[in-house]
């Protein structure tokens, strides 16, 4: 197992490394926070990809919801925790190279406390979620657990499966696209899969013990350890408060385009 480990923290910051070298030679228009951001979000999608691919596996393999195991399981959990390790080391460069661009620091000011605060303030519940995930859920995964829950585990790791949408919204919006059809067609894929992979795989879950063990769904909690059910709700509070912003900005696109189209209508010139 600790070769997944190694294999994790050669893969991810490689892959970083190499597609800013990539871009920055490429689209030599770009700014760094261009060529940042980019490649940092290609990265997130490339492990949101893996992730999936992975519980997909472990969720069909499971028969039995608690007892079936896999080996993806851990190997998936040792090989991710350096991603989670260099996204936070990504995100804070991304934030860097962007406040230089908007004026924000001074050109050759370099790094500061002051830069690092206002980075852990902008992305504190995504720097937060990523040290979660490593130093609680990693631990619990690979030491607590008592290799009981795989289907559990595997049904947490396709909650990344919206990740790869997000992140190319995001790179159409870095690219200047924001208005193009291709983008609001991936908003609503955004929309349909956080939810779907983000929210209701939580009832999916209880629904599928219940099954196996004969509860009623709405019965299901109080059959579970205390500590299962916090542990849920404590994974689904920030991805019910993300879905809630990207609801939010969904319809901040519709109400701008909405506007615009109203104001492209009024100087249309007439031609009757």
């Amino acid at each position: 197992m600790f070769t997944a480990l190694v294999c994790g923290a050669v893969v991810f910051p490689g892959l970083f490394y190499s597609f800013r070298k990539a871009f920055k030679y490429t689209f030599t228009h770009w700014s760094d926070a261009d060529v940042v951001s980019v490649s940092e979000r290609l990265v997130s999608a490339i492990h949101a990809s893996l992730a999936t691919a992975a519980g997909v596996t472990v969720v069909t393999s499971c028969r039995d919801t608690m007892t079936d195991s896999h080996w993806l399981v851990n190997g998936f959990v040792l090989f991710g925790a350096p991603y989670m390790a260099h996204d936070i080391y990504a995100m804070y460069l991304s934030h860097y190279h962007t406040q230089r661009v908007r004026g924000h620091s001074r050109p050759y000011s370099g790094h500061s406390l002051q830069t690092v605060k206002a980075f852990l303030s902008k992305d504190w519940m995504l720097v937060l979620h990523h040290l979660a995930l490593l130093l609680i859920f990693m631990p619990i995964v690979l030491f607590f657990r008592r290799g009981l829950g795989d289907f559990f585990i595997g049904c947490l790791f396709t909650t990344e499966f919206s990740t790869p949408f997000v992140s190319i919204g995001k790179i159409l919006i870095q690219l200047g696209l924001d208005d193009t059809r291709l983008h609001r067609i991936n908003g609503i894929i955004v929309l349909l899969s956080f939810f779907t992979c983000r929210i209701l795989v939580f009832p999916f879950m209880y629904w599928m013990y219940g099954r196996q063990f004969g509860i009623p769904l709405h019965r299901v909690a109080l059959h579970l350890p205390l500590q299962c059910n916090v542990g849920n709700l404590v994974i689904l509070a920030p991805q019910i408060y993300w879905f809630i912003l990207l609801l939010r900005k969904a319809n901040r696109l519709y109400l701008r385009q909405k506007r615009g189209k109203g104001d492209g209508s009024k100087d249309k010139p007439r031609t009757d």
